[in-house]
């Protein structure tokens, strides 16, 4: 993915000992989304918003809040998030890398 005419912010975001860190850029529209990667572990991420996370790079298994299905994405696929919700994710080995757009 390739994104233009953007601002990024150069502080990162760094989650679990910096075991997840993540950069935010804002579009010409004024939409947000973070990049980021994850290296090997498990995780769980709160939502406030609903969010659509693609994996650009490497592998992830994710189940939702209040789900006991789990499910693998690999690069060039995605899942969705409900907004005031979370989701657990666990990455087997080295990282996955991925693209997180914030839906209004």
């Amino acid at each position: 993915m390739t994104f233009e005419n953007v601002t990024a912010e150069a502080k990162g975001n760094i989650y679990y000992d910096g075991k997840v860190v993540s950069h935010r850029i804002t579009l010409a529209d004024n939409s947000t989304k973070t990049l980021g990667f994850i290296f090997e572990g498990d995780y769980h991420f709160g939502t406030e918003q609903a969010e659509r996370m693609d994996v650009s790079d490497g592998s992830c298994i994710v189940t939702l809040d209040g789900s006991e299905e789990s499910n693998t994405y690999t690069a060039g696929e995605h899942f969705n998030v409900p907004a005031n919700s979370g989701f657990k994710i666990k990455v087997g080995t080295l990282t996955c890398q991925y693209v997180c757009t914030y839906i209004d």
